[in-house]
């Protein structure tokens, strides 16, 4: 699975998902692009999935026709979101 981490999550994220391909937003240049700009590069990129910690992302886009799958993270403990997310990625 390819994952493309935006400004914000937690950069020890992509240790815990070693089996993906994972990529940061900024190490593209893409840390400063608008929400629906990032998801049509994302998407035309190949990325299957977006993590982000931008919780309004619901409310400015409209996601029902998109390619790209999106994990928006809050403001949980760091172990809980490893666990959890982690948990949901790893293949089966």
């Amino acid at each position: 699975m390819r994952i493309l981490f935006d400004q914000g999550v937690p950069r020890g994220l992509a240790a815990s998902l070693q089996s993906h391909d994972v990529t940061e937003a900024r190490k593209l240049k893409w840390e400063r692009i608008s929400n629906g700009a990032l998801l049509k590069l994302a998407e035309d990129a190949g990325f299957d999935l977006l993590v982000t910690t931008d919780k309004n992302v619901r409310y400015q886009q409209n996601l029902s026709d998109r390619k790209i799958s999106i994990v928006v993270l809050g403001q949980s403990p760091w172990w809980l979101v490893r666990q959890n997310l982690v948990g949901r990625l790893s293949p089966r």
